[in-house]
């Protein structure tokens, strides 16, 4: 088995993106973000920390998350959030004989990338990237288009334009 070495540092700011098994033609994350919502907000309440930005595509996420001080149970929180998910679910999807052995659903990849933000600007890039990621998959025109994303919330407490990123109308037509 491979050795997986995570960096644990408590108090720190998180990149991740957490991804479905099964991604081709998958919108499960969107058809039932309600469920989603829920599971983060289960944990949040448990285990709090800073939800510095997330966007949640039709088959996987990514977010920036801050921890409390003295705090580095990542780990913890990512498992309970798709533990929470994948019980509200009806137990529809294919198991691998592996998985059904283990007990597991066949819902999400068993791991997930993180990286821990170095500072100001590494954080403001994996923001930015968060909130841009539905417009670089073409699921929109326009980043604001999109309403599964912390955009929406940074546009109120003014730390972006509404028209931030433009429009892929308008980049597409003045390339011409």
């Amino acid at each position: 088995m491979p050795n997986y070495r995570r960096a644990y540092v408590p108090g720190a700011t998180w990149f991740f993106t957490v991804n479905l098994l099964q991604r081709r033609n998958n919108d499960l994350l969107v058809r039932h973000v309600d469920i989603l919502r829920d599971a983060v907000r289960r944990v949040h309440r448990l285990h709090p920390f800073a939800i510095d930005a997330w966007v949640v595509l039709p088959e996987h996420m990514h977010c920036v998350w801050t921890l409390p001080p003295g705090d580095m149970a990542y780990p913890l929180r990512w498992r309970l959030i798709k533990t929470f998910f994948c019980r509200a679910l009806p137990p529809a999807e294919h198991r691998s004989p592996l998985r059904l052995l283990r007990g597991e659903r066949g819902v999400w990849q068993r791991r997930y990338w993180e990286h821990l933000i170095r500072d100001d600007e590494d954080f403001r890039r994996h923001v930015d990237y968060v909130h841009i990621n539905p417009l670089k998959h073409g699921l929109v025109g326009r980043v604001r288009d999109w309403p599964y994303s912390s955009f929406h919330r940074d546009v109120r407490r003014g730390l972006y334009p509404a028209d931030w990123a433009g429009c892929i109308e308008l980049a597409v037509a003045g390339d011409a």
